[in-house]
């Protein structure tokens, strides 16, 4: 991934009680839906082999929008999709930024200032209704029949399970990227689906030259992308669903050491990632794990996805990339591929230029060209029902295993980004030795409860 900012950003920190003190204008008037055919409207109730006709044609009407999202991973893709769009509408300007590791601050700092832009994101379900107050609900526009009803429900507010409150870049699959020509140069034919055979397995890979990890701990969200895996073995294995063991911490009724698969387990992984790692690891951000990894110094990427795979065989076209689950237990059936939906991209619903920004997502979403962007450009899960068949290998493999194992619950959407942000912070002060595991797990505790707990 190149990051990119497209434009400066200088903000300074908000906190989430500045966020529910200030609402969107009342004077925006809601554009009316997009109605779909009559005939889309009988399949609603069982979806189409092919899904509905394309979005109105858009007007003629001058429109700047403004769109501010995370994921700059997919930055070089939503360029070209707004290239292409200028072809449908050249009228309409798309003013495009984006960042990462400040997103959710920088955020709430332009709702707060009443700077909302046409389109932003979020992480889906529980922070749907964060943000319900600025987003239209896009019930009944043209793309609702062609979303994946899996994305639509992460899409819907987790308080009711009504609305649709934003569209996904992609679907997803969370787990381990490895090289499998180091794995076979160290002797090593099989991916290691429990945690002792992954620390075998490094003292292997470290034997022959190569760095066992390259980590990304610089980034906060990687911590949420690798903590997920462990949470949802802890849950299992307490007999609840992830949902109820999140809800627990967020009041105050659980503590991390009363799960082994979050005390022991996620540290010891966190231990072992900084042993056998990058030499600066919290120095190592996105950019300085493609590198590694895909220069071949490194023999396993951690908390990344499908969305690198394009910059990684840019950088060697012939990298053979295998995907796993992370070993969480030692249980190897819990070594599983975590898939779904976990970005919302938000319409402002006060938008001076909704019906130009309907136009746009609707065509996204419907049109050739848009649904075909999906796996052709941006190289990800489709969001949207489609016989397209990607050519990458963690989608492939990805499909493979939930095939197979089934795919483990996408558990960052029980929580916000806030949060996140929070828990990368502290694990990165655990990494750093400026707090020891049972300090970090008390803040862990307190900050879960106090961010979305009052949620």
């Amino acid at each position: 991934m190149k990051k990119k900012l497209l434009s400066a950003l200088l903000c300074t920190a908000m906190t989430a009680a500045l966020l529910a003190g200030c609402g969107g204008s009342e004077g925006g008037a809601e554009a009316p839906a997009t109605e779909a055919p009559a005939a889309e409207d009988a399949a609603a109730e069982e979806p189409a082999a092919e899904p509905a006709a394309e979005a109105p044609a858009a007007s003629d009407e001058e429109a700047e929008i403004y769109m501010f999202i995370s994921s700059p991973e997919y930055a070089d893709a939503i360029n070209t999709l707004i290239e292409e769009y200028k072809n449908v509408a050249p009228n309409v300007t798309i003013n495009y930024e984006t960042t990462q590791n400040d997103y959710p601050t920088l955020l709430k700092a332009k709702l707060n200032s009443g700077e909302v832009p046409e389109i932003f994101s979020s992480t889906s379900g529980k922070e749907i209704d964060v943000y319900k107050e600025y987003s239209f609900d896009l019930s009944g526009q043209a793309l609702e029949s062609t979303m994946q009803p899996a994305v639509a429900s992460m899409m819907a507010s987790p308080e009711d399970g009504s609305g649709l409150y934003g569209i996904a870049i992609k679907g997803n699959y969370f787990g381990m990227i490895y090289n499998k020509a180091i794995f076979d140069e160290c002797g090593i034919t099989e991916f290691p689906t429990t945690f002792s055979d992954l620390e075998a397995a490094c003292e292997k890979i470290s034997a022959a030259g190569y760095k066992p990890f390259t980590t990304g701990f610089n980034e906060w969200w990687v911590f949420k992308h690798v903590g997920q895996h462990f949470v949802n073995a802890a849950a299992q294995n307490a007999g609840i669903s992830t949902a109820e063991l999140v809800a627990k911490f967020e009041k105050g009724e659980a503590k991390v050491s009363d799960y082994p698969e979050l005390y022991d387990n996620f540290f010891n992984f966190i231990d072992l990632a900084v042993k056998y790692g990058d030499d600066k690891p919290l120095e190592t951000a996105l950019d300085g794990e493609l590198s590694a990894f895909g220069t071949g110094k490194a023999a396993m990427i951690c908390g990344q996805g499908a969305w690198v795979e394009a910059d990684l065989l840019a950088i060697d076209p012939d990298l053979q990339i295998g995907f796993n689950g992370y070993p969480v237990t030692d249980n190897a059936a819990q070594c599983q591929v975590i898939g779904g939906s976990d970005q919302a991209l938000r319409i402002s619903k006060d938008s001076e230029v909704l019906q130009p920004t309907l136009d746009f997502v609707n065509w996204w979403y419907t049109s050739d060209y848009g649904k075909a962007w999906f796996t052709d450009v941006a190289g990800v899960v489709p969001p949207v029902v489609s016989d397209a068949e990607s050519t990458f290998e963690v989608v492939k493999q990805g499909d493979a295993l939930s095939a197979e194992k089934g795919a483990a619950d996408l558990s960052i959407c029980y929580s916000t980004d806030s949060w996140h942000q929070t828990f990368g912070e502290i694990m990165q002060s655990y990494i750093s030795g400026s707090v020891d595991k049972d300090g970090a797990c008390a803040q862990i505790e307190e900050q879960w409860a106090a961010i979305d707990g009052a949620n």
